[in-house]
C-alpha cells in the first residue's frame, strides 16, 4: 500500500492545524472523551482486570474500524490523503497548545494571574489555586514540553507507520491515559492499562521530540549543549519513562529548572530538579512555544519525508 497518501496527508492535517486550531464544536476526541466516560460508569471497579477491559474496549473497536477503512481506502489515493488528513487535524492540538501558552504569558506578563491561573487547567492537570506567577510558569512550560510530544509528535510518529489506525488507536490511548492514567486513589488500579500503554506508545516519540528540541535550540537563542546535558543527566529522574526526556530537554535548552513540587486536585508529588537553571519566567513560556512550533515542523518534515524515501527505495 502506497504510503504517499499518509505522507501527503499529514502535511495538509497539519496545515489545518495551523489554520484553524481544534474544532470549536463538535470536537472527535471529546466525543470519544463522552463515550469514554459512559462506559467508565459502567464498568469502574478498583480492579486492574476492570481497567484493562475498559481500556481494549474503547481502543480496539476505533482502531479495527480505522484498519478498515484504510483497507477500504488503498485504491483510492485521494480520499485515502483526505481522510488521514482530516484525522490528523483532529488528533493534533499543536496550535491550542501554543495559542493557550501564549495567552497565559501575556496575562503573566500583564499581572493577571487570575486570568493566568484559569488557563492553568487547559494545559495541565495541576491546581491552579496552589501555584504563584512562578508555579504557574513553570506548570506552563513543563506542558507545553510533555503536551508538544503527547499531543503532536506521538500522533504524528503513529500516523506515519499505521496511517489511520495509528493516529486514531494513539489518540485514542492518550485521551484514556489523561482520565484514568492518574496516580489516584480512584485510578490506582483502574487506570494501570491505560498508563502503562500510553507509556509504550510514547517511547520513540517523547525521545524523537527530545531531539527535535536540542536540533531547533538556536531558533529561540537557546543552548543545544545545555539541552543534551540535562537530557543526559535529567531524564530518568522524572516519574515518567517518557515526560522527562522531553521536559529535562527543554529546561537545559531554555537554561531553566523544572520540576520540584508538584500539585494536583488529588495529591502532590515532589519531584526531582531537571535542568540546571533559574525558575521559568513569561519570557520562557513564549521562548517555549516558539520551540514547540519548531519540533512540530521539524517532526511532519521529517516523517513525512522518511515516508517518501521508504517508497522510493523499495
Amino acid at each position: 500500500m502506497s504510503r504517499l497518501p499518509v505522507a501527503a496527508g499529514l502535511l495538509l492535517g497539519v496545515l489545518a492545524d495551523e489554520l484553524f486550531a481544534d474544532p470549536a464544536r463538535a470536537h472527535p476526541v471529546a466525543a470519544f472523551g463522552s463515550f469514554a466516560s459512559a462506559l467508565e460508569r459502567n464498568l469502574y471497579a478498583d480492579s486492574r482486570l476492570n481497567g484493562t477491559v475498559f481500556t481494549a474496549l474503547c481502543v480496539l473497536p476505533l482502531t479495527a474500524a480505522a484498519a478498515a477503512a484504510e483497507r477500504r481506502l488503498r485504491h483510492h489515493p485521494a480520499v485515502r490523503t483526505l481522510a488521514i488528513a482530516t484525522a490528523t487535524w483532529a488528533v493534533v492540538g499543536g496550535a491550542s497548545l501554543r495559542r493557550i501558552g501564549s495567552s497565559l504569558a501575556r496575562h503573566l506578563d500583564d499581572g493577571n494571574t487570575e486570568a493566568a491561573r484559569a488557563l492553568v487547567p487547559s494545559l495541565c492537570g495541576r491546581d491552579p489555586h496552589q501555584l504563584d506567577e512562578a508555579g504557574m510558569a513553570r506548570a506552563t512550560v513543563e506542558s507545553i514540553a510533555e503536551n508538544t510530544s503527547d499531543s503532536v509528535v506521538a500522533p504524528l510518529f503513529w500516523g506515519a507507520v499505521a496511517g489511520l489506525p495509528g493516529l486514531l488507536g494513539y489518540r485514542a490511548v492518550n485521551t484514556l491515559d489523561a482520565m484514568v492514567g492518574h496516580r489516584s486513589p480512584r485510578y490506582a488500579r483502574f487506570g494501570t492499562a491505560a498508563a502503562r500503554l500510553d507509556d509504550l506508545l510514547n517511547l520513540a516519540p517523547a525521545r524523537l521530540s527530545a531531539l527535535l528540541t536540542l536540533a531547533g535550540a538556536r531558533t529561540v537563542h537557546g543552548s543545544a549543549r545545555g539541552g543534551w546535558s540535562a537530557w543526559r543527566a535529567d531524564a530518568s529522574r522524572h516519574p515518567s519513562p517518557n515526560a522527562g526526556h522531553c521536559e529535562a530537554a527543554m529546561a537545559g535548552v531554555l537554561g531553566v529548572r523544572l520540576g520540584g513540587r508538584t500539585a494536583y486536585r488529588s495529591h502532590v508529588e515532589e519531584r526531582p530538579t531537571l535542568g540546571f537553571g533559574r525558575e521559568p519566567d513569561p519570557q520562557d513560556i513564549g521562548n517555549a512555544v516558539r520551540l514547540s512550533h519548531v519540533v512540530q515542523s521539524a517532526a511532519v518534515a521529517v516523517l513525512a519525508a522518511a515516508l517518501v524515501l521508504t517508497r522510493a527505495r523499495r
